[in-house]
């Protein structure tokens, strides 16, 4: 190979390796929660937050489910 192919090698591969470095600066700037912090702040979610598909713990909607069946009996069409 020609010196100058060689050249252009070293010079994407130290571009490279700088972008790769711009990158994990960034990543070292992002800010970071300690995982007791952010265990507490899911727990204090999960407890303050309704989830009627969990309805033992929550109960149903009621009267403000708008996918709740209105009528008493079975609504389905037979053909």
């Amino acid at each position: 190979m020609p010196t100058s192919g060689l050249n252009a090698m070293s010079e994407q591969k130290l571009k490279k390796m700088t972008e790769y470095n711009q990158r994990l600066k960034r990543q070292l700037d992002l800010p970071r929660v300690p995982v007791s912090q952010a265990s507490h702040m899911l727990i204090k979610y999960v407890t303050t937050t309704r989830d009627y598909l969990v309805p033992s713990v929550w109960g149903t909607p009621g009267a403000n489910d708008p996918f709740a069946n209105k009528g008493g009996g079975c609504e389905c069409t037979i053909l």
